[in-house]
């Protein structure tokens, strides 16, 4: 994170016999006018970062349907704000038949979503709450993507993209680096210990923004982007 400097010194300390000449009204003092002070220098500041309630961290869990090839298929919702306060967390009921719970790490289980608010319900709320927002997540194009959602590709902080951690770690381009590796490397501590859990999953991600914020909202205030591409074929989760 990048460090504030320090305030620059104070120019000159005014010696007694001029502080005492400054209190006399008489023109005829034997003491010389100190010279008027001059102003301090700019200090340089890091750029300032949007405001704490423009973000929003996303996380969704998936469940898979399809006979010939599996499709994934949103069946939990998890938004939290910058401090990682829950702002929505919800099962979706399914489009489709699953076919795949994922129970090992999901824990889901038919009885978890059979009653849930249905999509298109769910879809509306999720649009609602991450509007004007800066959205931070862990591959978000696949969040974007299995809630038919589009959002402003320049309003996402996307960690699995994220160039620095990349060149870091020294991975090839095309190599996706697990959220959980990521957080063990630059977090030291470990996640999904107890399986897939969308809540840990989005605060991760937000922690992992969070420690680099400033250098990476930095980057994007002078024009550059600091993260690599998402897949092509995701492009229309962007605008």
């Amino acid at each position: 994170m990048a460090l504030h400097p320090l305030h620059a010194p104070c120019l000159f300390q005014l010696p007694l016999c001029a502080a005492l000449g400054m209190a006399s009204s008489s023109s005829n003092s034997v003491y010389p006018t100190p010279p008027a002070p001059q102003p301090t220098p700019s200090v340089a500041r890091p750029p300032r970062a949007s405001l704490p309630e423009r973000y929003v961290a996303a996380q969704a869990q998936y469940v898979y349907y399809g006979i010939v090839s599996r499709l994934p298929m949103v069946a939990r919702v998890t938004l939290t704000d910058y401090r990682g306060r829950v702002l929505l967390d919800s099962f979706v009921r399914p489009t489709q038949p699953v076919c795949d719970y994922r129970a090992e790490t999901t824990g889901l289980q038919p009885h978890h979503l059979a009653e849930a608010p249905v999509f298109i319900e769910v879809q509306r709320q999720v649009a609602s709450i991450i509007r004007d927002k800066i959205l931070v997540g862990y591959a978000l194009w696949e969040f974007l993507s299995v809630m038919g959602l589009a959002h402003p590709a320049i309003n996402t902080r996307d960690t699995a993209l994220f160039m620095s951690f990349r060149r870091t770690l020294g991975v090839q381009p095309n190599v996706q680096i697990a959220l959980k590796d990521l957080v063990k490397h630059f977090m030291g501590r470990d996640i999904e210990d107890h399986g897939d859990i969308p809540v840990e999953r989005a605060r991760a991600a937000l922690d992992l923004f969070r420690s680099c914020e400033q250098i990476w909202e930095g980057i994007i205030v002078t024009g550059a982007w600091p993260c690599a591409l998402p897949p092509v074929k995701y492009r229309h989760c962007f605008i």
